[in-house]
Protein backbone atom coordinates (compact mmCIF):
# COMPACT_ATOMS: atom_id res chain seq x y z
CA UNK A 1 0.00 0.00 0.00
CA UNK A 2 1.53 3.24 -0.91
CA UNK A 3 2.23 5.77 1.69
CA UNK A 4 -0.35 8.81 1.84
CA UNK A 5 1.21 12.00 0.95
CA UNK A 6 1.92 14.86 4.11
CA UNK A 7 0.13 18.18 3.90
CA UNK A 8 2.60 20.50 2.58
CA UNK A 9 2.79 23.85 4.42
CA UNK A 10 2.73 26.74 2.01
CA UNK A 11 3.73 30.43 3.84
CA UNK A 12 2.43 32.61 1.39
CA UNK A 13 -1.50 32.48 -0.03
CA UNK A 14 -1.30 33.20 -3.41
CA UNK A 15 -3.91 35.14 -5.95
CA UNK A 16 -1.78 33.67 -9.04
CA UNK A 17 -3.48 31.23 -11.35
CA UNK A 18 -1.82 31.98 -14.73
CA UNK A 19 1.69 33.54 -15.72
CA UNK A 20 1.77 33.27 -19.59
CA UNK A 21 4.01 35.10 -22.20
CA UNK A 22 3.13 38.19 -23.50
CA UNK A 23 1.30 38.99 -26.67
CA UNK A 24 -0.59 35.10 -27.35
CA UNK A 25 -4.01 35.29 -26.20
CA UNK A 26 -3.94 32.48 -23.63
CA UNK A 27 -6.59 30.48 -25.44
CA UNK A 28 -3.55 29.57 -28.23
CA UNK A 29 -1.11 28.46 -25.67
CA UNK A 30 -0.03 24.82 -24.21
CA UNK A 31 -0.40 24.57 -20.28
CA UNK A 32 2.03 23.45 -17.81
CA UNK A 33 0.95 23.34 -14.58
CA UNK A 34 2.68 24.04 -11.40
CA UNK A 35 1.41 22.64 -7.99
CA UNK A 36 1.16 25.33 -5.23
CA UNK A 37 3.69 23.33 -3.00
CA UNK A 38 5.60 23.90 -5.83
CA UNK A 39 5.66 26.98 -5.87
CA UNK A 40 6.55 27.66 -3.02
CA UNK A 41 9.37 25.15 -2.77
CA UNK A 42 10.97 27.63 -5.71
CA UNK A 43 10.15 30.26 -3.63
CA UNK A 44 11.86 29.20 -0.52
CA UNK A 45 14.48 27.43 -1.96
CA UNK A 46 14.98 30.34 -5.59
CA UNK A 47 14.35 33.30 -4.22
CA UNK A 48 14.67 33.37 -0.56
CA UNK A 49 17.79 31.12 -0.77
CA UNK A 50 17.05 28.98 1.90
CA UNK A 51 18.96 25.62 2.18
CA UNK A 52 16.78 22.35 1.53
CA UNK A 53 16.82 21.51 4.89
CA UNK A 54 15.30 25.12 6.02
CA UNK A 55 12.83 25.17 3.11
CA UNK A 56 11.49 21.36 4.27
CA UNK A 57 11.15 22.48 7.68
CA UNK A 58 8.86 25.16 6.65
CA UNK A 59 6.65 22.94 4.81
CA UNK A 60 6.59 20.19 6.92
CA UNK A 61 8.39 17.67 4.61
CA UNK A 62 12.12 15.89 4.88
CA UNK A 63 15.01 17.49 3.12
CA UNK A 64 14.89 14.74 0.42
CA UNK A 65 10.99 15.09 -0.36
CA UNK A 66 11.83 19.09 -0.55
CA UNK A 67 14.40 18.25 -3.06
CA UNK A 68 12.40 16.29 -5.27
CA UNK A 69 9.67 18.99 -5.24
CA UNK A 70 12.08 22.01 -5.83
CA UNK A 71 13.45 19.81 -9.22
CA UNK A 72 9.66 19.28 -10.17
CA UNK A 73 8.84 22.74 -10.02
CA UNK A 74 12.20 24.10 -11.61
CA UNK A 75 11.84 21.49 -14.52
CA UNK A 76 8.29 22.79 -15.23
CA UNK A 77 9.15 26.92 -14.66
CA UNK A 78 11.92 25.85 -17.26
CA UNK A 79 9.37 23.88 -19.40
CA UNK A 80 7.21 27.16 -19.85
CA UNK A 81 9.63 29.78 -20.11
CA UNK A 82 11.97 27.72 -22.67
CA UNK A 83 8.50 26.34 -24.94
CA UNK A 84 6.49 29.46 -24.32
CA UNK A 85 3.69 28.17 -22.52
CA UNK A 86 1.48 29.59 -19.73
CA UNK A 87 1.82 28.59 -16.30
CA UNK A 88 -1.17 27.18 -14.36
CA UNK A 89 -0.74 27.29 -10.80
CA UNK A 90 -3.48 24.96 -8.96
CA UNK A 91 -3.68 22.02 -6.87
CA UNK A 92 -1.43 20.08 -4.68
CA UNK A 93 -1.60 18.77 -1.10
CA UNK A 94 -1.00 21.75 1.01
CA UNK A 95 -2.33 23.89 3.67
CA UNK A 96 -2.10 27.57 3.86
CA UNK A 97 -0.05 28.82 7.09
CA UNK A 98 -0.95 31.85 8.88
CA UNK A 99 -2.00 35.09 7.84
CA UNK A 100 0.99 36.52 10.21
CA UNK A 101 4.77 36.33 10.77
CA UNK A 102 5.57 36.70 14.38
CA UNK A 103 9.28 38.44 14.54
CA UNK A 104 11.00 38.91 18.41
CA UNK A 105 13.43 41.79 18.53
CA UNK A 106 17.21 40.70 20.49
CA UNK A 107 17.55 43.39 21.69
CA UNK A 108 14.70 44.86 23.71
CA UNK A 109 12.73 42.20 23.57
CA UNK A 110 9.24 43.46 21.75
CA UNK A 111 7.67 41.08 19.68
CA UNK A 112 5.20 41.92 16.91
CA UNK A 113 3.49 40.49 13.85
CA UNK A 114 4.04 41.58 10.42
CA UNK A 115 1.24 40.07 7.65
CA UNK A 116 2.75 37.99 5.18
CA UNK A 117 3.85 39.52 1.79
CA UNK A 118 5.04 42.52 3.01
CA UNK A 119 8.46 41.84 3.46
CA UNK A 120 11.20 41.76 6.09
CA UNK A 121 10.66 44.77 8.10
CA UNK A 122 13.47 47.35 7.97
CA UNK A 123 13.78 47.08 11.65
CA UNK A 124 12.58 46.90 15.33
CA UNK A 125 9.17 48.95 15.98
CA UNK A 126 10.33 49.25 19.33
CA UNK A 127 14.05 49.85 19.28
CA UNK A 128 14.47 49.95 15.46
CA UNK A 129 17.00 47.91 15.85
CA UNK A 130 17.75 45.16 13.09
CA UNK A 131 18.36 42.41 15.36
CA UNK A 132 15.26 40.38 15.39
CA UNK A 133 14.34 37.21 14.18
CA UNK A 134 11.32 35.45 13.15
CA UNK A 135 9.62 33.00 15.28
CA UNK A 136 8.37 30.20 13.77
CA UNK A 137 6.55 28.31 17.25
CA UNK A 138 3.74 30.94 17.77
CA UNK A 139 2.45 28.35 20.49
CA UNK A 140 4.37 30.01 23.07
CA UNK A 141 1.50 32.23 23.76
CA UNK A 142 -0.26 36.17 22.78
CA UNK A 143 2.34 38.40 21.41
CA UNK A 144 3.18 40.86 24.04
CA UNK A 145 3.43 44.64 23.57
CA UNK A 146 6.68 44.90 25.50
Amino acid sequence: MVRPKKERVVGVPTGLSYFKPGGIPLRKLEETQLSVDELEAFRLCDLEQLSHEEAGRRMNVSRATLGRIVRQARRKVADALVNAKALKVEGGNYRIMEELRLFACSGCGKRWEEPYGTGRPAGCPGCDSDRFHRVWDTDEGPVSDK
